[in-house]
């Protein structure tokens, strides 16, 4: 009979690589005085590819993200406005300080990835994202 426990395995290499990739970060960020934390980063990311999110997208603990959204408003880099369909939610736009911000900090957090392309290859990371890619579509069925 089989336990599973192979892909119990592959969950947690999974989980492993996203804590050493955040860790990987916060160091670049540290080492470059960015000033934000990984969480910051994660909120600016999102606005960097889409502006107008619902901060609600952002929530995983309501206290820690008012505080979050606060320190980034603080530093100018993005603000919020109500959203006209939802009185209660807030949508948050990156400004002309966070749209900045991004085109200092991006071409180093850039380095990130490109030394973990040398290092792993490019044939290799194909394959990996296709295989993960499966992997999603099977955990979406269950």
């Amino acid at each position: 009979m089989r336990t599973g426990a192979e892909f119990r395995e592959l969950m947690l290499q999974v989980v492993r690589t996203r804590m050493a990739f955040r860790r990987a970060m916060q160091r670049t960020l540290k080492k470059n005085n960015a000033g934000i934390t990984f969480e910051m980063l994660q909120v600016l990311s999102s606005l960097w590819h889409e502006q107008g999110i619902s901060q609600q997208i952002f929530a995983k603990d309501k206290a820690c993200l008012t505080n979050l959204m606060n320190n980034l408003e603080k530093k100018g880099y993005v603000c919020r406005k109500g959203d006209p369909t939802d009185r209660r939610n807030k949508l948050v736009f990156l400004t002309p300080e966070g749209e900045e911000f991004k085109n200092q900090i991006r071409p180093i957090l850039d380095q990130v990835y490109v030394y973990a392309e040398n290092i792993i290859g490019i044939e290799s990371i194909e394959t990996m994202l296709s295989e993960l890619k499966d992997v999603y579509d099977v955990l979406e069925e269950v």
